[in-house]
Protein backbone atom coordinates (compact mmCIF):
# COMPACT_ATOMS: atom_id res chain seq x y z
CA UNK A 1 0.00 0.00 0.00
CA UNK A 2 1.67 3.39 -0.97
CA UNK A 3 0.82 6.31 0.88
CA UNK A 4 0.79 9.65 -0.44
CA UNK A 5 1.60 12.48 1.14
CA UNK A 6 -0.17 15.88 0.59
CA UNK A 7 0.51 19.11 0.13
CA UNK A 8 -0.26 20.32 3.77
CA UNK A 9 1.12 16.93 4.94
CA UNK A 10 4.37 18.03 3.30
CA UNK A 11 4.23 21.43 4.78
CA UNK A 12 3.50 20.51 8.64
CA UNK A 13 6.33 18.11 8.54
CA UNK A 14 8.14 21.00 6.76
CA UNK A 15 7.29 22.65 9.74
CA UNK A 16 7.84 20.65 12.22
CA UNK A 17 11.41 19.87 11.03
CA UNK A 18 12.06 23.38 10.54
CA UNK A 19 10.89 24.22 14.46
CA UNK A 20 13.12 21.20 15.63
CA UNK A 21 16.18 22.24 13.97
CA UNK A 22 15.84 25.69 15.84
CA UNK A 23 15.09 24.31 18.93
CA UNK A 24 18.32 22.58 19.01
CA UNK A 25 20.55 25.05 17.40
CA UNK A 26 23.43 25.63 19.84
CA UNK A 27 22.82 29.82 20.03
CA UNK A 28 19.76 29.24 22.06
CA UNK A 29 22.03 27.72 24.62
CA UNK A 30 24.63 30.57 24.30
CA UNK A 31 22.19 33.50 24.85
CA UNK A 32 20.82 31.44 27.83
CA UNK A 33 24.03 31.52 29.36
CA UNK A 34 25.24 35.16 28.97
CA UNK A 35 25.01 37.40 31.52
CA UNK A 36 22.84 39.88 31.80
CA UNK A 37 23.50 43.62 31.75
CA UNK A 38 23.07 43.77 35.82
CA UNK A 39 25.53 40.95 36.24
CA UNK A 40 27.93 42.76 33.13
CA UNK A 41 27.42 46.10 35.05
CA UNK A 42 28.69 44.87 38.17
CA UNK A 43 25.41 44.53 40.24
CA UNK A 44 24.07 46.47 43.03
CA UNK A 45 27.43 47.42 44.16
CA UNK A 46 28.31 48.96 40.66
CA UNK A 47 24.64 50.84 39.92
CA UNK A 48 25.03 52.81 43.82
CA UNK A 49 28.64 53.66 43.01
CA UNK A 50 26.99 55.25 39.82
CA UNK A 51 24.40 57.16 41.69
CA UNK A 52 26.76 58.20 44.19
CA UNK A 53 28.78 59.75 41.70
CA UNK A 54 25.87 60.99 39.98
CA UNK A 55 24.29 62.36 42.88
CA UNK A 56 27.61 63.98 43.64
CA UNK A 57 27.89 65.79 39.69
CA UNK A 58 24.55 66.89 40.14
CA UNK A 59 25.17 68.27 43.35
CA UNK A 60 28.18 70.34 41.59
CA UNK A 61 26.58 71.24 38.83
CA UNK A 62 24.87 74.82 37.68
CA UNK A 63 22.88 73.78 34.71
CA UNK A 64 20.71 70.59 36.35
CA UNK A 65 21.37 71.31 40.18
CA UNK A 66 17.64 73.51 40.25
CA UNK A 67 15.99 70.85 39.17
CA UNK A 68 17.01 68.35 42.04
CA UNK A 69 17.63 71.17 44.74
CA UNK A 70 14.26 70.43 46.89
CA UNK A 71 14.79 66.68 46.22
CA UNK A 72 14.86 64.00 48.94
CA UNK A 73 18.73 62.58 47.80
CA UNK A 74 17.95 59.03 49.82
CA UNK A 75 14.44 58.24 48.32
CA UNK A 76 15.99 59.74 45.00
CA UNK A 77 19.15 57.12 45.32
CA UNK A 78 16.69 54.00 46.39
CA UNK A 79 14.21 54.77 43.31
CA UNK A 80 16.98 55.23 40.89
CA UNK A 81 18.72 52.19 42.44
CA UNK A 82 15.54 49.90 42.02
CA UNK A 83 14.89 52.00 38.59
CA UNK A 84 18.23 51.00 37.00
CA UNK A 85 18.34 47.29 38.35
CA UNK A 86 15.31 46.53 37.01
CA UNK A 87 15.92 47.62 33.46
CA UNK A 88 19.14 45.74 33.13
CA UNK A 89 17.51 42.80 34.05
CA UNK A 90 18.48 42.61 37.85
CA UNK A 91 16.03 40.80 40.72
CA UNK A 92 15.14 44.41 41.39
CA UNK A 93 11.05 44.98 40.60
CA UNK A 94 10.50 48.89 39.97
CA UNK A 95 7.07 49.73 41.34
CA UNK A 96 7.80 53.62 41.42
CA UNK A 97 5.97 56.94 39.49
CA UNK A 98 6.18 56.96 35.31
CA UNK A 99 9.15 58.90 34.07
CA UNK A 100 6.56 61.05 33.15
CA UNK A 101 4.90 61.74 36.30
CA UNK A 102 8.37 62.73 38.09
CA UNK A 103 9.68 64.53 35.10
CA UNK A 104 6.02 67.21 35.61
CA UNK A 105 6.24 70.37 35.51
CA UNK A 106 10.49 70.40 35.84
CA UNK A 107 9.79 71.94 31.87
CA UNK A 108 13.44 70.02 30.63
CA UNK A 109 14.60 71.48 27.69
CA UNK A 110 16.44 69.00 24.91
CA UNK A 111 19.88 71.24 26.32
CA UNK A 112 19.25 70.22 29.67
CA UNK A 113 18.42 66.73 28.73
CA UNK A 114 21.59 66.15 27.36
CA UNK A 115 23.59 67.87 29.67
CA UNK A 116 22.29 65.30 32.28
CA UNK A 117 22.97 62.43 30.23
CA UNK A 118 26.53 64.12 29.68
CA UNK A 119 26.53 63.42 33.87
CA UNK A 120 25.12 60.39 33.71
CA UNK A 121 27.91 59.13 31.47
CA UNK A 122 30.75 60.93 33.66
CA UNK A 123 29.14 59.04 36.53
CA UNK A 124 29.59 55.79 34.87
CA UNK A 125 33.32 56.83 33.96
CA UNK A 126 34.01 57.15 37.81
CA UNK A 127 32.46 53.82 38.24
CA UNK A 128 34.66 52.30 35.78
CA UNK A 129 32.09 50.98 33.98
CA UNK A 130 33.08 50.31 30.25
CA UNK A 131 31.68 51.69 27.27
CA UNK A 132 30.72 48.84 25.74
CA UNK A 133 28.49 48.25 28.80
CA UNK A 134 27.59 52.09 29.21
CA UNK A 135 26.27 52.20 25.54
CA UNK A 136 24.01 48.89 26.32
CA UNK A 137 22.53 51.23 29.04
CA UNK A 138 22.29 54.09 27.70
CA UNK A 139 20.15 52.47 25.04
CA UNK A 140 17.84 51.04 27.26
CA UNK A 141 17.13 54.59 29.12
CA UNK A 142 17.06 56.19 25.40
CA UNK A 143 13.02 55.44 24.81
CA UNK A 144 12.57 57.52 28.04
CA UNK A 145 13.87 60.90 26.75
CA UNK A 146 10.39 61.83 25.16
CA UNK A 147 8.48 61.06 28.33
CA UNK A 148 11.05 63.83 29.93
CA UNK A 149 10.80 66.77 27.50
CA UNK A 150 8.74 69.83 29.09
CA UNK A 151 6.03 68.18 30.99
Amino acid sequence: MKIEMTTITKSALLMLLVGCISCASPNNTAVDNEPSLYQQIGEKPAIDKIIDNLVNIIGQDEVVFAHFAQSNVTNFKEKLSVYLCHITDGPCQYNGDTMQDIHRGMYIDTNQFNHFVELFISAMDEANISYPIQNQLLARLAPLRESIFKM
